[in-house]
């Protein structure tokens, strides 16, 4: 269908829209328009994703003569292959209506380890591996080796690619991964080059958040984007957490012996130059004195990852003297080692800011500050003029001057903390050092600053007005929308104590009672007993999962559930939950039904959905507070009560309570979709929990469901059950509800929609 929003004809591929779409475009259209950033929350299953992309082409197409280029970040590569289909569906149409004019080129980037077709490659199990193993095929020198002597080993796909020099460029089109690798092939062409060449091109971009966010890999590949770009971020809820790891170092005692392997062969590397070839050692110091950490511009195989530090924060000067000598810079480095070194020997928990500890680095180990900040640009122009290819086993010299050029770099918004052992295992000792960054601002400022608009979209972002203090920006659009319905399809529970009226809760000093590990396991008995097809639960950690399941099984719960369903458990392997996840659809599509034990901050509740039969009925047990004794958390939370006045209380429960939506909302991925919620534990009837919950949610969440015991929620659970098998007017007319609308109905109602659909 074709309509109006303002003064932007969209072009959408489906005959009919729902209202909230309809009103989330209005609004995004006003952030486009105002040409700044802006938060929508948006309920799971209501077509956020075509919404956006149709609005955003559609914007470009209607506005030719300053055309936006759309940069669309996704946690996972499986959401990116999902984001770039839907693309297709909406490109065809828009061809198909406005013809060639139409056209764009969108691409989706990953890894080398996602676009390679070069199988000697792919035969290395890892990513690093993978980057290593291309390496050795394309670098610089050892092409131009291969070139005089043909017995050295380079990649045909590469080589065929750079002698089509220019006439290597994609022709218009949407291009999945999987599309890229084809195309590839077919031209025998390096789909990963051709991908990464392409990007400064492309109308639109997908790829993952760390390419943005994370400065060692942003520096590569977006330094090159225009500023007049829309930058989206979807399933945000986690961003901060995505821009705090960005900036996180942690070094081990396996760390620190591997750096020093490393740097016993980069030792040996430079004996070897300085008897075969003294020349690049000197030209390379050289090249230094004259303040060029690079040769000028690498080629695109030769670039490794970038800078751990922010763009701006890097300083473009000279590497100073005393590490300009390759032996003198691998002299500082092994210094620094054994300083850290004899800083993990330590018996109690140390924290420390970064000037203190590099006060403490330059009186031990006599590394000034300015030295520990040119580390990793010392390091890189190094492995250039050492020629090191594989560079999976540089990793862990790398991850130490990551660490030093931060703390050279930063003065606030860090800590070091050093840990002799992790307290849930105190009897093993494992040290780590860990610079910890507490402030999710300044990963992505950059990116702030530097493009017109930011997206940051999600089915959970309540409190919304919190985003804005923790990321530090001020959006010109914030809004939450709630979710148009014929039925009411969703139905949330408070469960607060079990049959025996005894209440039911994760609280530290009852998570561990008999009377409540029997209540949550009656629960879910009962509840398997009456609910068809798939249950899944969650559970606030691994430990406590392992735990209450024991007790379920000694105590007979765990037989009379598997009388009714299979049971599938979660592990921390990714392998065995894979097979786990697999043989619960299958259980669920045979009928038998089945029961999936998870974990809310496992791999299970960010990524897969538990749409139709999979899941109607998720149950949270317990409120997923995170590790609340962590020393990172506590230092994290102090800064954020110093700099943005945000209370401890207030952040732990908006991140348990963003957890716990995250994992109930895999419930419901569509709107002829149905299914139950129960939160099991007495904490969630009070108000300050719940007022966090997405509005979706709470607009659903009735008086009478707030305090419940198991047999009034198994009551509550059959009626709703009942209700749901009757057939239903899935658009609305009759109800005058309308939830599907058509050409015609926007005509009509115009923008009362939007207002109605904003709470």
């Amino acid at each position: 269908m074709k309509f109006q929003v303002e003064d932007v004809t969209v072009y959408f591929p489906y005959d009919h829209i729902y209202p909230e779409q309809y009103a989330y475009m209005l609004e995004l259209k006003r952030a486009l328009d105002a040409k700044g950033h802006c938060l929508l929350e948006m309920p799971t299953g209501t077509g956020k994703t075509i919404a956006l992309l149709s609005l955003i082409t559609s914007y470009t197409l209607s506005k030719p003569q300053n055309p936006v280029k759309l940069i669309y970040c996704t946690r996972t590569v499986h959401e990116m292959e999902k984001t770039l289909a839907e693309l297709k569906v909406l490109h065809n149409y828009q061809v198909k209506h406005l013809g060639p004019q139409a056209q764009i080129l969108a691409v989706g980037l990953s890894s080398r380890k996602n676009l390679c077709v070069n199988p000697t490659v792919l035969a290395a199990e890892n990513r690093d591996s993978v980057d290593a193993a291309c390496r050795k095929l394309t670098a610089s020198w050892v092409r131009a080796l291969a070139a005089e002597n043909p017995n050295v080993p380079t990649c045909e796909f590469f080589e065929q690619y750079e002698k089509a020099g220019s006439g290597a460029v994609l022709p218009p089109g949407v291009y999945t991964l999987q599309d890229l690798r084809a195309y590839g092939k077919q031209r025998g062409w390096c789909p990963y080059f051709l991908a990464r060449h392409m990007v400064q091109f492309s109308n639109v971009v997908v790829y993952s958040y760390q390419y943005m966010l994370d400065p060692k890999v942003a520096g590569i590949i977006s330094k090159e984007m225009q500023k007049e770009s829309v930058v989206v971020f979807d399933e945000a809820h986690n961003i901060d957490n995505v821009c705090i790891e960005a900036l996180s170092v942690s070094v081990r005692r396996q760390t620190l012996e591997g750096a020093r392997r490393n740097l016993s062969k980069m030792q040996h590397e430079i004996e070897r130059f300085k008897a075969t070839d003294a020349d690049r050692l000197r030209k390379e110091y050289n090249r230094l004195v004259e303040g060029l950490a690079q040769g000028g511009n690498l080629p695109l195989t030769d670039t490794w990852l970038q800078n751990p530090a922010l763009p701006e924060d890097i300083l473009k000067e000279a590497v100073p003297g005393n590490i300009r000598k390759a032996d003198h810079f691998v002299h500082v480095l092994r210094r620094l080692v054994q300083y850290l070194e004899g800083r993990l020997e330590t018996e109690n928990v140390e924290k420390e800011g970064p000037v203190g500890f590099v006060a403490s680095v330059s009186t031990h180990a006599g590394i000034d500050q300015k030295t520990l900040k040119f580390c990793y640009d010392r390091l890189h122009s190094l492995m250039m003029t050492l020629e090191i290819t594989d560079t999976d086993e540089f990793l862990h010299i790398q991850t130490i001057c990551d660490f030093a050029t931060l703390v050279g770099t930063y003065t606030r918004g860090f800590s070091i903390i050093i840990e002799p052992f992790d307290e849930r295992m105190p009897h093993i000792p494992d040290p780590v050092l860990q610079l910890s960054c507490h402030d999710a601002s300044l990963a992505i400022k950059p990116v702030f600053d530097r493009f017109q608009s930011v997206v940051i979209t999600s089915g959970t972002l309540s409190p919304i007005d919190l985003y804005p203090r923790l990321l530090n920006f001020h959006p010109v659009v914030s809004r939450s929308f709630t979710m148009s319905l014929t039925r009411d399809c969703i139905c949330p529970m408070v469960l607060t104590r079990g049959s025996d009226q005894l209440p039911v809760s994760t609280k530290f000093d009852m998570r561990s009672d008999l009377g409540v590990v029997r209540n949550y396991g009656r629960l879910l008995l009962e509840m398997v007993s009456v609910v068809p097809d798939g249950v899944v639960c969650f559970f606030v950690s691994y430990s406590y999962m392992d735990g209450i399941v024991n007790s379920w099984n000694e105590n007979g719960i765990l037989k009379e559930i598997m009388q009714h369903k299979l049971v599938f458990i979660e592990t921390q392997d990714v392998v065995e939950t894979t097979l786990a996840l697999d043989n619960y659809r299958k259980a669920c599509d045979c009928g038998r039904g089945a029961v999936f034990l998870s974990v809310a901050r496992g791999k299970v509740a960010e990524g897969i959905d538990f749409d139709r039969h999979y899941g109607r009925l998720v149950i949270m047990f317990g409120i997923p507070f995170q590790y609340t004794l962590s020393k990172i958390l506590l230092a994290r939370l102090e800064y954020l009560r110093d700099t943005f006045q945000i209370k401890e209380g207030d952040f732990l429960t908006f991140d348990a309570l963003r957890q716990a939506a995250q994992c109930v909302g895999r419930v419901i991925r569509s709107k002829a979709d149905y299914g139950m919620m129960i939160f099991a534990d007495k904490r969630y009837s009070r108000h300050d929990k719940r007022s966090k919950l997405p509005g979706w949610i709470l607009s659903h969440l009735r008086d009478a469901h707030l305090n419940l015991s198991t047999d009034m929620a198994l009551h509550i659970a059959r009626e709703f059950l009942r209700k749901m098998a009757q057939p239903y007017d899935k658009a609305g007319s009759v109800s005058g509800r309308k939830t599907l609308l058509s050409q015609e109905d926007l005509e009509k109602m115009g923008e009362s929609i939007a207002d109605e659909m904003l709470r």
